[in-house]
């Protein structure tokens, strides 16, 4: 059953992660009359939506009884303060992650965009090696080699031109470069953390969502106030929202829920690995949908790459071997 629930959550991680790429891209590049939404008042509607989501799941633990629910958030969060402060740092880092995931979307194209996040994936290796003293098969990093090659064969750059509304200046790219690479390095240290966390106790992971979502909450209204106060003050918390932008905010909040059942099923290579295949979607609707990229037999043989290394990675030559041991 595990096994079946690692590779279920895992394909539900495809699906968010490709659907989340391509609507916050569209979104943030949509014209429309009037002010467009605040990217950091969606972070925080974001990490609200999530609190809710975990509560209602920790509600269905526990046999659907407010009494239950009331104690165990008492016993789990509130009479444990020491253990939920250490959730601060992780939620800490990802809040500060989805910030620049909205920056570098908003000044980089779709391809640049996806294949420069994949660095995520290398840095998630380290940090589990070093953090959590993971020791990785030979095809395990012959598997991390071939990925990364095939990452950059699918976002490969073309000759091909540029539609005029889609370029952007070269200091926005450079803006949206920093933001996708500091996104990287955080989102490796703040998984594999916050999967050190949870392998160390025994908790819910929903009541982990809950104290991530808590602090996160309280980080992305300082930042909302700190760099979109008089925008806010002027228009409102919620301006610019509509159907598009609750869509992408829905998509993020499921994104937390998946990445934590992920975690709890696989670890974070694995997860990395299944974002991986996302690329090859999101690209091809991209293609088709927003148009700006053109595949070329360099996407198609990257493809077969990152295909090849996701089961590579999962080759085990002893099946009765752990070959990660902490």
């Amino acid at each position: 059953m595990a096994s079946h629930l690692k590779y279920i959550s895992l394909g539900i991680l495809v699906f968010q992660t490709t659907s989340l790429v391509l609507t916050m891209r569209y979104s943030r590049t949509l014209k429309e009359e009037g002010p467009r939404y605040l990217s950091s008042t969606a972070v925080v509607a974001a990490e609200v939506l999530k609190i809710v989501a975990c509560i209602l799941l920790v509600y269905k633990d526990s046999s659907c009884s407010f009494r239950a629910l009331n104690r165990v958030i008492h016993d789990e969060i509130i009479n444990k303060p020491m253990e939920t402060l250490k959730l601060a740092i992780p939620s800490g880092i990802y809040t500060l992650q989805n910030n620049l995931l909205y920056v570098a979307l908003s000044n980089l194209d779709a391809a640049t965009y996806q294949v420069t996040y994949q660095l995520k994936i290398l840095t998630t290796a380290l940090f589990s090696v070093s953090m959590l003293q993971k020791k990785l098969t030979k095809y395990q990093w012959l598997s991390l080699v071939i990925l990364m090659a095939g990452v950059t064969f699918v976002q490969w750059p073309t000759d091909a031109p540029v539609a005029p509304s889609k370029e952007v200046s070269v200091g926005s790219r450079f803006v949206g470069l920093m933001a996708v690479l500091t996104a990287c390095f955080s989102s490796g240290f703040a998984g594999v953390y916050f999967e050190k966390i949870l392998k160390e106790t025994k908790q819910s992971v929903w009541i982990r969502n809950i104290q991530l979502g808590f602090f996160g909450g309280i980080f992305g209204l300082m930042g909302v106030f700190i760099y979109d106060g008089d925008r806010v003050s002027k228009e409102g918390f919620f301006q610019g929202y509509n159907n598009l932008t609750w869509t992408v905010v829905a998509l993020q909040a499921l994104g937390g829920l998946v990445i934590a059942a992920v975690i709890k099923y696989a670890d974070n290579i694995l997860k990395g690995f299944a974002t991986s295949l996302s690329i090859i979607l999101s690209t091809l609707i991209s293609y088709f949908w927003l148009q700006d990229f053109v595949p070329t037999s360099v996407f198609f043989m990257g493809a077969v790459f990152v295909i090849s290394a996701t089961f590579l990675y999962g080759y085990d030559p002893k099946p009765s071997v752990n070959p990660v041991k902490a």
